[in-house]
């Protein structure tokens, strides 16, 4: 794996943008791990015993801090999003999501913004309609430096080198949610 200009590319392949350098992608692991946190009661109410979120928000602090690689991430961030096949509730699979997009900032820096729309979209859910109030709390929480690694990112929907491009996180409340987070930056 190589780095150019602070994004990753595989041997021989194009840079995403949509990665983030290292040091950006710790910064906003943090707040991703903070927006996934908020809502992981709505998950832990129906799925008690299930710590797969839980730890996939662990390890994003772990890796905010320096104490985890991404390469040694990469293939765990899918562990929080199977946890979303043991619940019922759409609010709680979105916050099972949140965590797993929370985990896989350490692979791309893209996956903050995932994390704070099935956040919202979670909170949304489980208080019928309260995503606007979720993505204000959200904003507050970002650090100066989080908010300037975010603003590195491409608008979603216009790059398809990454979790952005024209797939889930660009449609639906998921992206709404995005592009409201990106508008206010």
């Amino acid at each position: 794996m190589l780095v150019l200009r602070g994004a990753i590319c595989d041997s021989g392949g194009m840079a995403s943008v949509q990665a983030l350098s290292e040091n950006d992608r710790r910064i906003v692991a943090a707040w991703a791990a903070d927006c996934a946190e908020r809502v992981l009661p709505v998950f832990e109410r129906e799925a008690p015993d299930d710590a797969r979120p839980r730890e996939a928000i662990a390890r994003a602090r772990a890796f905010s801090r320096g104490e985890l690689d991404a390469a040694g991430e990469i293939r765990r961030r899918f562990v929080a999003n199977r946890a979303a096949q043991v619940v019922d509730s759409p609010a709680a699979k979105a916050a099972a999501w949140a965590a797993g997009q929370a985990s896989g900032v350490a692979h791309m820096g893209a996956h903050a913004l995932g994390a704070a729309a099935y956040a919202a979209k979670a909170a949304a859910l489980a208080a019928d309609g309260n995503g606007p109030d979720e993505i204000s709390w959200q904003l507050e929480q970002l650090s100066a430096p989080a908010r300037e690694a975010l603003l590195r990112l491409p608008a979603v929907g216009t790059d398809s080198s990454g979790p952005l491009g024209a797939g889930l996180l660009a449609s639906g409340v998921l992206g709404a949610h995005i592009r409201a987070i990106q508008a206010a930056l």
